[in-house]
């Protein structure tokens, strides 16, 4: 049918468009399909069809990269990064604040402290042993 000769009730019938709504799983469920994904040597379109009933490529794509998105958060954070929810956006102010140092750097400054002090304390220790030794030295030499 050409979209001229539609009549008002028909073009909005077929110019609506179809909202998917988010689907929720459980972590239980996520964790199933992402091990038995890595068991069975399954890619991820076999998976899609084996856990999912699609009747279209469009869906299986969908599908397919929420379990591509599962598979990176299993193997960057295990089964513990599966059971967050990560609903919506992050918040402007976390991402941009330039107020604290990355932990990396504040780690190495403290790391580098940490040798610097050891080793000023070895010295020191063996500033003293050299005195003490010296000094016993100087008592043997003068006996009075």
């Amino acid at each position: 049918m050409h979209p001229k000769s539609w009549t008002i009730k028909e073009g909005a019938y077929f110019m609506k468009k179809e909202r998917r709504k988010n689907k929720m799983y459980s972590y239980m469920f996520k964790i199933f399909v992402i091990l038995s994904m890595r068991e069975y040597h399954l890619g991820y379109r076999e998976t899609v069809r084996t856990f999912w009933l699609t009747h279209s490529r469009a869906e299986e794509d969908c599908y397919t990269s929420t379990l591509k998105r599962w598979n990176r958060i299993f193997l960057e954070e295990g089964e513990q990064g599966l059971m967050k929810e990560r609903k919506g956006r992050k918040r402007k102010d976390s991402l941009n604040n330039n107020k604290t140092e990355p932990i990396n750097y504040v780690n190495e400054d403290i790391y580098a402290e940490n040798e610097r002090l050891r080793a000023e304390n070895d010295y020191l220790k063996k500033l003293d042993a050299l005195v003490r030794e010296r000094e016993e030295r100087e008592k043997r030499r003068k006996p009075e």
